[in-house]
């Protein structure tokens, strides 16, 4: 198992020792999945947090209508699960499905909870990740109610540079909340406008 990219990304929050290191490898899972798969479906509770380390996968839900909502991408060193369901061990929201073959290190929640009492600086980087993660929802939620379609646009692709070559452009759309027509007019501007 690879575990070096989440020990390097961990090393930003805290740092762990080898005997540290060692409970956590004990602890968690690497599995593979292929492009297609869902790590979790809608209605289904979320049994794992990963942590990817190649790949891509989207988060999203589907309406009574049966459209789908996409409300986030996940790439190397970024986490991918419904946290919502995973948290609490209810059934699930959003559905996260692999773009691309994808490799995680997988956390179960009982994984979580006995890391946290071995290892309590865990507690501190999860907090922290949690955090992060709720501040990125807020803005996007601020950004998608006081921005035109084109700024929000230019927000994802400064804010995510290294997706929006790996997805289709129906999928920026759809987490853009308009049509692909409506992506493909404004990108069409902007090129006028460099």
């Amino acid at each position: 198992m690879n575990i070096k990219p989440l020990l390097k990304y961990m090393s930003n929050y805290i740092s762990l020792t080898k005997e540290e290191e060692d409970i956590l490898v004990s602890k968690v899972l690497y599995k593979k999945y292929l492009k297609g798969q869902y790590i979790v479906q809608q209605g289904d509770v979320c049994k794992y947090s990963g942590f990817v380390i190649s790949g891509c996968t989207k988060t999203f839900y589907v309406d009574e209508e049966g459209q789908e909502h996409i409300v986030m991408f996940s790439i190397e060193d970024w986490w991918a699960s419904d946290m919502g369901s995973f948290v609490t061990q209810t059934p699930a929201d959003f559905n996260v499905q692999c773009l691309e073959n994808t490799e995680l290190i997988i956390f179960s929640h009982d994984a979580i909870e006995e890391l946290y009492s071995e290892i309590p600086k865990l507690e501190r980087f999860f907090r922290q990740i949690v955090e992060k993660g709720l501040a990125a929802s807020q803005k996007r939620i601020v950004r998608s109610f006081s921005l035109s379609a084109k700024e929000q646009y230019v927000c994802f692709r400064n804010q995510y540079p290294k997706i929006e070559q790996r997805i289709p452009q129906y999928m920026i759309a759809s987490y853009l909340g308009i049509t692909k027509e409506f992506l493909s007019k404004i990108k069409s501007q902007l090129i006028l406008e460099q």
